[in-house]
């Protein structure tokens, strides 16, 4: 994990002369585009050029916190609007959970509203203590959580606490309410019937939205014990459990399922110079044979894309991140909550994307073959644009703008660039990616008026997803200097997760070419040497160093002087 993210942090940009994605900070590559300017990598540029609104948002940040102006305390027992069973909240898409501030504007507007240890600002919940947090996590007779605070809590939560922790607390506290509520127990049974289509709600919404939480037995153990007492009352009740438990057993297997597939294919992932040791150039296939229609391509992309993304929880991006909360003494659960496989997996995806494309550009023998190779992924590149697949558009320009593909300029002198260069364009790091950002708006709002389901589909620059929520991660502290939790920074990071996973829930509405998927995902590739390699023997060393790096791995790659 240490070692993912080291890579992921130090990344450079999909630059020209650049090896891939994730290369590491010390290795010496150019920027986009050539220039005697300092290397520009996505965190340098990020953190050097906000864009106005982050400038508002952080300034409003530091004046809500740390102003003179002290945020109402309210420190009455826990009482909110009575919720009826006929008024429980439904499941909004995602969409819907914020709005453009990052806040639930309804959340908190009576003025009857209140919790102990929990402050207030402007109607807005700023910042309490992680025991006030869990309670008002917890429904009882009189009330029920909005849902934007439960995603926002249980995303959040994972950061000072373990998953299965905080559900025995939220198990603890459900049964107290009942025996709080009215402690004659010829009525406890009454209570329950009041109580349990909330506790049932709340459970619901976290086996749905978090389903991987409950691979670990302890957590099982305890949605289980919880649901017996749901289960015990009403027929109803048995019957929605029992819907409850087979739904999150179904979401459990198919994740292993897909988890054996991606252990499959990287079990028998093979360098690309090995297969072209034992079997000749002549006979070995190339992208173009397996699909010759750039837009079809495109489509399968896209097809892998959403479905690397669908696997992906939403407390992996916290997860990433987790660090060793200063009030917590236990910390032997801390190495568990690093828990980010289907992350990793998705970013391993965009590297042996951008490998595959150079690859394939370097692989034929003429000149020709290769210009037609590069006119053929930016097809390709310009329909995932079109598409809103800006994740494939930046591997593929990642892949040709690697240093053993941009030095074949012989190749190069012979293709149209023109569209090459118009795609690099809207991925230039400049501004703080302003041009991608644009684009990206304009996708997810297309995709909010979408009146087919391809217009519904918006896949992001991965990386830039990750660091954009890094940042705000290290920019603001978790916790105030009175101890407290930080919960206007939690809005914020919900609000960026919860748009994540509006897009990674859209269904890919192109049709499967199997032939074309086991292609791209099983396909050898060549290593980096091997690309340099290649690339050598298509254009030879034009200096010095690349004669010298030339003989040197055709001694180690093919055993010749």
């Amino acid at each position: 994990m240490a070692k993912f993210l080291a890579e992921l942090l130090g990344c450079t940009l999909p630059s020209k002369g650049a090896s891939p994605m994730f290369e590491s900070k010390n290795h010496s590559r150019v920027g986009l585009k050539s220039s005697t300017k300092q290397k520009t990598t996505v965190f340098s540029t990020l953190a050097s050029e906000k864009s106005l609104s982050d400038c508002k948002k952080e300034q409003q940040w530091k004046t809500s916190m740390y102003s003179s102006k002290t945020p109402v305390c309210f420190t009455n027992p826990l009482i909110e609007k009575p919720i009826g069973k006929e008024s429980m909240p439904q499941t909004p898409p995602f969409s819907a959970m914020f709005d453009s501030s990052g806040y639930n504007r309804n959340l908190y507007q009576s003025a009857e509203d209140s919790c102990g240890g929990l402050y207030y600002h402007d109607n807005n919940l700023l910042s309490g203590s992680l025991e006030a947090l869990i309670q008002h996590l917890v429904p009882n007779v009189d009330y029920y959580p909005d849902r934007t605070y439960i995603f926002t809590f249980l995303l959040s939560s994972r950061l000072f606490m373990h998953p299965y922790e905080l559900m025995a607390k939220v198990c603890h506290l459900c049964v107290e309410h009942q025996r709080l509520s009215d402690p004659d127990s010829d009525k406890v049974m009454n209570q329950i019937r009041k109580i349990a289509p909330k506790i049932l709600q709340l459970l619901t919404e976290w086996t749905e939205t978090f389903p991987y939480d409950f691979r670990d037995e302890r957590m099982m153990r305890n949605l289980k014990d919880l649901a017996h007492r749901i289960a015990s009352g009403e027929e109803t009740y048995r019957k929605n459990v029992q819907q409850m438990m087979q739904s999150l057993i179904r979401k459990l297997a198919t994740l292993s399922q897909y988890e054996e597939v991606l252990a499959k294919i990287s079990s028998t992932s093979t360098d690309r110079l090995t297969v072209l040791k034992t079997k000749p150039q002549s006979i070995q296939r190339d992208i173009i044979t397996v699909c010759s229609d750039p837009y079809t391509l495109a489509q399968q992309l896209t097809h892998i894309e959403l479905e690397r993304l669908n696997y992906i929880g939403p407390e992996e991006f916290v997860q990433a991140f987790v660090q060793k909360d200063p009030l917590d003494n236990d910390k032997s659960c801390y190495s568990e909550r690093k828990k980010t496989r289907n992350l990793e997996a998705y970013v391993e995806w965009f590297n042996r994307l951008s490998y595959l494309v150079a690859t394939e550009i370097c692989m034929p023998v003429k000149k020709k073959h290769r210009a037609r190779m590069i006119e053929y992924f930016i097809d390709v590149a310009r329909e995932c644009f079109n598409i809103g697949n800006f994740n494939s558009l930046m591997a593929i320009i990642s892949g040709m703008n690697m240093s053993p593909v941009s030095r074949l300029k012989k190749t190069w002198a012979k293709v149209k660039t023109a569209k090459f260069d118009i795609l690099e364009h809207q991925m230039d790091p400049s501004s703080n990616f302003y041009n991608y950002r644009t684009a990206l708006r304009g996708a997810a709002q297309r995709s909010l008026t979408a009146h087919s389901s391809r217009e519904k589909i918006v896949i992001p620059f991965f990386s830039l997803l990750i660091k954009d929520i890094y940042f705000l991660n290290e920019g603001c502290a978790n916790r105030l200097p009175n101890g407290h939790v930080n919960f206007e920074k939690f809005w914020e990071l919900a609000k960026q997760v919860s748009e994540f996973m509006t897009w990674k829930q859209v269904e890919c509405p192109f049709e499967k070419d199997r032939k074309i998927l086991q292609y791209l995902l099983t396909v050898p590739v060549f290593s980096e040497d091997a690309l340099y390699l290649a690339s050598y023997e298509s254009e030879g060393p034009e200096n010095h160093i690349e004669k010298d790096r030339w003989k040197s791995l055709r001694s180690s790659l093919l055993g010749r002087a």
